[in-house]
């Protein structure tokens, strides 16, 4: 007979959404009783590959509701651990070379939705007082956003962007923080109140008259439980199937560059910086004829917007990450992931448009790694949270590539529905069954702006 064990709660997977679900559930609802499962280490397979940014800019309301009390409770836990995972609010500067009307527009619709309010700046003398972000901390930066509507001003405070450059938007309620520090916290903190670390893998998830009573590992161990909580990531469309349930979501690779800046192109105290416009790539004719030969022509047309990258490290690091997703490549996830052989040259040339010192790099490339994970999706880019299956069977996923910025929210947000807890306004907005209604499911993601980067 198969040893069986009991428990309050049962966790599938131990990425940053899993860890932080097992910290609600433990530390602020005191569940004591508590398993997370999962093979691998935690925070291994993709919240190790994040950048490990946050914002409150989104153009949904829902998500902006969702990401500021994300951020309040990242605040909250800074305070609590002496600020061990290290938040900083450098900001996200979103940067153009076309109108700026725009960008005054959309600034004051995500600040009607609550992300604090907005300052113009067009170099006339009657501007508002522009405050620029400290390298390190959060407590004493501006929130909000100061939208930059001319050229001047924003080449004044940022004179290594292009001199195309017409304005940009600096959303100031946005930074970093390493995440495997964070994680590592509540970890610990939910391990302090009971929490049990199992390296297995959940085989199978036993229902009876539509209720969770149990989990199955591959060690043969029978974990009784009334109460399943699917965040395993790429792998929860999978685990989903064991309730049932078919998830809407798919899973995106997306690659991450770090690369060594030696020539300090980017300067170590600048913020996320994101090319917003289309572009195409500066290639020579010989370089059009070698992609056409290797069967690359996705790089010889017009280019997505969102090229972006940040400083990686302290003032005496000399790397940067950059981040360009230019094809979107949609499958079932593995590993080893797939691989692009251009990727680093094409990133490089992309953030040259916005940063023109780093063309100096495209004829001596420099020391660098590609690694990334995958992007778990749903059409609208909303996550998944709550309900799904069985009773007692929750999920908490389809965290796009916000998984780390999300977290805490979702977290908390999923310990509240596994324990019956008051639940927040945006709620309703994740449920999983919004997909029950198949003229939702079926809408275009591609006429919905969806704050993806």
């Amino acid at each position: 007979m198969a040893p069986t064990a009991t428990a309050d709660a049962v966790i599938c997977g131990a990425g940053i959404a899993g860890v932080s679900t097992a910290y609600f559930l433990a530390v602020h609802e005191g569940m004591s009783d508590l398993v997370l499962c999962d093979p691998r280490p935690p925070l291994t397979l993709t919240s190790d590959k994040s950048t490990e940014c946050y914002r409150n800019w989104w153009p949904d309301p829902s998500m902006v509701s969702f990401m500021g009390r994300s951020i309040d409770l990242l605040e909250n836990l800074s305070d609590e651990s002496g600020n061990a995972f290290n938040l900083g609010r450098r900001g996200y500067l979103y940067v153009t070379g076309g109108g700026t009307a725009q960008l005054v527009t959309a600034a004051a619709q995500i600040s009607d939705a609550g992300a604090g309010s907005v300052r113009v700046h067009t170099g006339s003398s009657d501007d508002p007082s522009y405050v620029a972000a400290e390298p390190e901390g959060w407590a004493t930066h501006p929130d909000g956003a100061d939208v930059f509507a001319a050229s001047e001003p924003l080449t004044e405070h940022f004179p290594y962007l292009t001199g195309a450059a017409r304005g940009a938007t600096h959303v100031r309620r946005a930074g970093w923080f390493s995440a495997q520090q964070l994680g590592a916290w509540m970890l610990d903190r939910a391990r302090e109140r009971g929490l049990a670390l199992r390296r297995s893998r959940i085989v199978e998830v036993d229902v009876d008259k539509d209720r969770v009573t149990g989990v199955r590992l591959d060690n043969g161990t029978r974990i009784a439980t009334g109460v399943f909580i699917n965040a395993a990531g790429p792998m929860a469309q999978g685990v989903a199937a064991m309730t049932g349930v078919d998830l809407p979501m798919h899973n995106e690779v997306h690659l991450k560059l770090a690369f060594r800046d030696s020539l300090g192109a980017i300067p170590r105290d600048a913020p996320m910086l994101i090319w917003t416009d289309p572009q195409r790539l500066n290639l020579s004719d010989e370089e059009r004829r070698l992609c056409v030969e290797e069967g690359r022509t996705d790089l010889l047309g017009e280019m997505p917007a969102g090229c972006h990258c940040r400083p990686e490290g302290g003032v005496d690091s000399q790397w940067v990450l950059g981040l360009w997703e230019y094809h979107r490549d949609v499958r079932e996830p593995v590993w080893p992931l797939p691989t692009d052989g251009l990727y680093a040259d094409t990133v490089l040339r992309g953030l040259a448009t916005m940063v023109p010192a780093i063309a100096a790099y495209l004829e001596d490339p420099p020391q660098s790694v590609v690694d990334g994970g995958y992007y778990t999706k749903t059409t609208d880019n909303l996550p998944l949270i709550g309900p799904a299956g069985p009773t007692g069977s929750y999920v908490c996923g389809a965290l796009s590539g916000y998984g780390v910025m999300a977290a805490s929210a979702a977290g908390e947000l999923a310990a509240a529905y596994a324990t019956g807890s008051a639940l927040p306004d945006y709620a309703p907005a994740f449920h999983p069954g919004r997909y029950d209604d198949p003229a939702y499911r079926e809408q275009d993601a591609g006429a919905i702006d969806t704050g993806q980067i």
